[in-house]
């Protein structure tokens, strides 16, 4: 059995519904069409598809499926399965995270033509890598599918659901997988009180893989004997601010002047180390990754990279403009109301427990007042998705394939969001802005190949972020995964980073589960 904790803290609401945020059964029991590696620029691997290609002006995309896949309730898996799903998120705005806009036709039982009203190339990576196929057989019966409690779920995927507790709930292999039964006989995944606990297991050999900080980070291989530890810096920390107070929003932050100072107010420097261990690297406010993305960073930003070091006088300034004035206490306020703000952050995560502390003191230098606020895990996701909240620590995760197009389609399109008290999709900030919505929209009708023609349009998003700036930049997270070495074989690593490693990220988890070979040890 492989044991894993992916920081979850408190009882675990285990609801096998692909289509809930932070379901567990993305990737391990529900699959996509093809595994698109988000950690380098891999050639999309075939799972339940097996090839695909576009039409010349990228309005018509036709997949072939594998054949001879069945539901793990003995049905086969038929193109009309995928009709069936990309048809439920064409009617469920609230599933559909992926903003898809096609009309799908199976062509016979082992092929499918989705057709678009207009170019859509990086439409595909979305469609194809990260939409999990249901069973129509199933989920036509389904009343609601963005409430539905799924347990005993029908799927293809390598894990078949076993036992779910509070605090841990297990996956079996899959004996009938296309792919073969998985080495892997059982995947139990953990919670915790939070990442000391993790620690402590690691150290007393409880579990496998863990996702989140150690102590020591740079001697860990020392500390915990026969586990090994891999650092990636994908994944980009912000501050998420409910800043849209049209569609509900309330609170200080829904100045764009307030989000402004913090970003400058910010000692990024000092975070690191105390928080991050020196882990985490740079950000740039238009959150295309820096070293990846350094061609499509626009040259019309004012920073391309966030100051590592705070400017409070810039703060003070932008504050000031804006009609604040500081009190007697050294804390702006503006019409009466001083500049407070309350920061939310999971109970037992305590690097960022360590952050938010660091950046409260540090944003009070600033006149702003920051009360820092622990919640479990469920509660933090719950208030996240409503947008019961003015500041969360939180980072912003990539898209399907290596194209900072994804996050600004994600994070910032209007199509993605919800008023306040509704779950949003992956826009939790709840921004709106017409200008970038016009040129998300532009960008998915250009063929990526085309970097000419895309600039403009992602100047115009990365200015526009820069301005606004509902997600505030604080650092480039060095995503730290400690894993035992000595128990299995097939891990991800530097050299062959086949899948993102980190526990909890969805299909990525699912494709090592895949990988890993126990050694008998």
């Amino acid at each position: 059995m492989l044991v894993i904790y992916t920081g979850a803290t408190g009882d675990m609401q285990v609801n096998f519904n692909p289509f809930t945020p932070g379901s567990p059964s993305t990737g391990p029991i529900y699959e996509p069409l093809f595994f698109y590696n988000t950690a380098r620029a891999d050639p999309p691997q075939p799972r339940l598809g097996q090839k695909f290609s576009w039409n010349a002006d990228g309005t018509q995309l036709s997949i072939t499926l594998r054949q001879g896949v069945k539901w793990s309730d003995g049905q086969p898996f038929t193109s009309r399965d995928v009709v069936f799903t990309l048809d439920l998120l064409a009617k469920n705005k609230a599933l559909n995270t992926t903003g898809y806009r096609g009309k799908a036709t199976a062509v016979d039982d082992t092929h499918v033509s989705v057709k678009f009203d207009e170019p859509s190339f990086v439409d595909g990576p979305q469609l194809l890598g990260r939409i999990y196929i249901v069973p129509e057989h199933v989920w036509k019966s389904v009343a609601d599918p963005t409430t539905a409690q799924m347990r005993n779920p029908v799927a293809t995927g390598p894990y078949l659901e076993d036992d779910v507790k509070p605090q841990a709930y297990t996956v079996k292999a899959n004996p009938s997988h296309w792919g073969g039964e998985p080495a892997i006989k059982r995947v139990r995944v953990l919670s915790l009180s939070g990442n000391q606990a993790g620690a402590a297991a690691i150290r007393a050999g409880q579990i496998d893989w863990q996702t989140g900080p150690v102590p020591n980070v740079k001697n860990a291989e020392q500390a915990y004997p026969g586990y090994k530890v891999i650092i990636t810096p994908v994944n980009q920390m912000v501050l998420d601010t409910c800043s849209n107070p049209d569609l509900g929003c309330k609170g200080p932050q829904t100045d764009p002047a307030v989000r402004q100072a913090i970003y400058y107010a910010v000692n990024r420097t000092q975070l690191n180390a105390l928080a991050f261990e020196n882990t985490s690297s740079e950000i740039s406010p238009s959150l295309a990754l820096l070293e990846r993305d350094q061609a499509f960073i626009s040259g019309r930003l004012q920073n391309k990279v966030a100051p590592m070091q705070p400017d409070e006088a810039r703060a003070q300034q932008i504050l000031e403009g804006a009609g604040y004035a500081k009190g007697a206490d050294g804390i702006y306020a503006k019409d009466g109301k001083p500049l407070q703000l309350t920061l939310k952050t999971v109970s037992g995560w305590t690097d960022y427990i360590t952050a938010v502390n660091a950046l409260s003191q540090q944003l009070k230098k600033a006149g702003i007042k920051v009360t820092a606020q622990q919640l479990s895990f469920n509660e933090w996701s719950d208030a996240r998705g409503r947008g019961d909240y003015e500041l969360i620590i939180d980072s912003l995760s990539q898209g399907p394939a290596a194209d900072p197009f994804y996050v600004y389609s994600y994070f910032y399109g209007s199509d993605t969001t919800e008023k306040v008290g509704k779950q949003a999709g992956t826009n939790v900030s709840r921004f709106t802005d017409p200008q970038v919505d016009a040129a998300i929209a532009a960008l998915k009708k250009i063929d990526p190949k085309d970097t000419a023609a895309r600039q403009p349009q992602f100047d115009t998003i990365q200015t526009r972020i820069e301005q606004a700036m509902p997600y505030i930049p604080l650092l480039t997270q060095g995503t730290i995964s400690v894993y035992n070495a000595t128990k299995f074989t097939g891990w991800p690593t530097k050299e062959d980073l086949y899948a993102f490693p980190a526990a909890w990220q969805s299909p990525d988890n699912s494709e090592i589960f895949r990988r890993l070979k126990p050694t008998g040890k």
